[in-house]
C-alpha cells in the first residue's frame, strides 16, 4: 500500500520487554514499507534493547509521562519528520498490525480513524462499571462528532495530516486523555472523526493498565476525563492539509 510510506507506527512502551521485539517485527512483517517509533516512556527493563534489536527506532523519555504524554511525543516526531499519518498500536500485542491498512484508508476521507471493538468484528467484551463507561462515553462523544461511534476508549486509531499537526502541540496527557479527551479536541477543532471494525488480542507481556480491582473506580475516572475535555475551548483547525490533499 503506497500510504505506508507516509505512516509512522508509534508504539507507546512502559516495561514492555517481554512483547515489544514481538510486535515490532510483526509490524514490519504484515506492513512492508512503514516506519516504527517506539517511545519508552520510561521503562527501567530492557524495552529500549529489545524495540532496537528488532529495528525499531526508539524515542526515549527520561522519566514515565504516561500514554499521551508518549503520544504527544511521537506526534511531535511525525510532524517533525514529514510523516502525513500516525498509527497508535499497543506495545503488548493486543493490536493486531493486520488492521492498520483499514485505518489508513479511511484516513483518505476523514482526519481520525478508530479501530473500534464492538463494530461486529472479534469478540472482545468489557462488563461492570468499565463497559458502562464504554457506553457513556460513545454515546457522549459521537453527539460530539456528529457520528456514531462505540469504541471510544480503543487506543488503536490513525491520524491524518490535520490531526497530527493539533495531536502534535495539544495531544492530552491526563487519564484516558488519549482516548476520550483527544476525541473530543479533535472533533471540536473540526476534525472528521470514524470507527472501523477490529479485533484485539490478549496481551503477549507486560502488566495491563487498569487493575481489575480498581474497576469500580474506572466509570467516575472516565466521567471527569470527558467533563475537562469539554471545559477546554475548542481549537481552530487549519485548512491546510486535508485528508484526501
Amino acid at each position: 500500500m503506497d500510504h505506508l510510506a507516509q505512516t509512522l507506527i508509534v508504539m507507546p512502551a512502559f516495561n514492555e520487554e517481554v512483547a515489544v521485539a514481538g510486535v515490532v517485527t510483526e509490524v514490519f512483517e504484515k506492513l512492508p514499507g512503514v516506519s516504527v517509533l517506539v517511545v519508552n516512556d520510561g521503562s527501567n527493563d530492557a524495552t529500549v534493547e529489545r524495540a532496537r534489536s528488532a529495528g525499531a527506532t526508539v524515542l526515549d523519555l527520561p522519566f514515565n509521562l504516561g500514554v499521551g504524554g508518549a503520544m504527544r511525543a511521537g506526534f511531535k516526531y511525525a510532524l517533525a519528520n514529514g510523516f502525513r499519518y500516525v498509527v497508535q498500536v499497543d506495545s503488548d500485542g493486543q493490536h493486531d498490525p493486520a488492521g492498520v491498512p483499514a485505518l489508513l484508508e479511511a484516513l483518505q476521507t476523514v482526519d481520525v480513524s478508530i479501530g473500534a471493538r464492538f463494530a461486529g468484528e472479534g469478540d472482545y467484551k468489557a462488563s461492570g462499571p468499565r463497559r458502562w463507561a464504554m457506553l457513556v462515553l460513545a454515546s457522549t462523544v459521537s453527539r460530539i462528532a456528529r457520528t456514531r461511534l462505540t469504541d471510544t476508549t480503543s487506543g488503536f486509531r490513525g491520524a491524518g495530516p490535520r490531526a497530527v499537526a493539533i495531536f502534535a502541540q495539544h495531544y492530552p496527557a491526563e487519564y484516558l486523555g488519549d482516548t476520550v479527551e483527544s476525541l473530543v479536541l479533535a472533533a471540536r477543532a473540526g476534525c472528521t472523526i470514524t470507527q472501523v471494525p477490529v479485533s484485539m488480542r490478549v496481551r503477549a507481556g507486560g502488566t495491563p493498565s487498569h487493575d481489575p480491582v480498581k474497576a469500580a473506580v474506572y466509570l467516575g475516572r472516565a466521567c471527569l476525563a470527558l467533563v475537562i475535555a469539554l471545559w477546554r475551548p475548542p481549537l481552530a483547525l487549519s485548512s491546510e492539509a486535508s485528508p484526501s490533499a
